[in-house]
């Protein structure tokens, strides 16, 4: 099916409803890119105007829910089980097994974790050490499609590109050529859909030790990001780190956070604790 035509005008107001709702930032050189996306939405909507579907998303009382299909349609959902697992490491032996040895249950929120193989990643590990009890998980994403999986434990083979040694069968089993972590991991991770520019969302859900927020900020307006770090900012407790993606930095945005080194790789620690 062919594309709706998109003017200038309708891609403005389209892509500034989508950055409003996700925090997605289109530039103008995506409008082919976000046409050819938004068009399949609004044909299969029954409408054959993306301004009409506009209004649609904008006014009508389905529009709502609607929006949050055609966000979570254009998510990325590009993950896989030990994607950079050295800042998950240091994370645990460094931050969070100190925390429970010491007679504490830290909190580590893992956002935007699309179908869960990052904090799953962070439970095997924990569970290696003998600590995963000991630790309180919560791993978030906007698409309901992808948390889903996620819950269901559902894997694709591209997600175990990168396992170490003795994971596969320790950790992960295949079943009906699909790759399931044990029902142990699963459980151990609440799940849930927040969306991360949504601050009193955000704000509700207490304080964390750590919060890993990796490869998420690029898809952001510097400004959307500087109020997404704040945010996160007030989520950590004195003493709390952020991790972010290791082509990220948080320096231009003016965060409140320090930045330090450990063994290659850098935390912003919010003071006191």
């Amino acid at each position: 099916m062919p594309s709706l035509p998109m003017s200038p005008q309708v891609f403005s107001i389209l892509a500034a409803l989508i950055e409003q709702r996700a925090g997605l930032h289109y530039a103008a050189e995506d409008r082919e890119l976000l046409s050819d996306k938004v068009s399949d939405r609004a044909q299969e909507a029954g409408f054959d105007s993306l301004l009409d579907y506009y209004y649609f998303l904008r006014y009508d009382p389905a529009g709502s829910a609607a929006l949050d299909s055609l966000v979570d349609s254009l998510l990325v959902h590009e993950t896989y089980f030990f994607r950079e697992p050295l800042p998950l490491s240091v994370l645990v032996e460094d931050v969070l097994a100190p925390r429970v040895r010491s007679g504490q249950k830290p909190r580590v929120w893992c956002s935007a974790c699309s179908t869960g193989e990052e904090p799953l990643t962070l439970a095997m590990m924990l569970a290696d050490r003998g600590l995963l009890s000991g630790v309180e998980i919560l791993a978030s994403d906007l698409s309901t499609r992808a948390l889903e999986r996620a819950r269901t434990g559902e894997h694709n083979l591209r997600a175990t590109r990168a396992l170490p040694p003795g994971v596969e069968g320790r950790w992960l089993e295949q079943v009906d050529g699909r790759t399931r972590p044990k029902q142990e991991l699963v459980d151990a991770v609440e799940w849930r859909r927040i969306n991360l520019v949504d601050e009193a969302t955000v704000a509700k859900l207490g304080q964390f030790d750590a919060i890993v927020c990796r490869n998420v900020l690029i898809y952001f307006q510097d400004e959307t990001a500087r109020r997404v770090v704040a945010s996160l900012t007030q989520a950590l407790k004195p003493g709390g780190q952020l991790v972010v993606g290791t082509s990220e930095s948080l320096l231009r945005f003016g965060t409140a956070l320090s930045c330090e080194e450990r063994r290659g790789v850098f935390f912003y620690g919010k003071a006191g604790g």
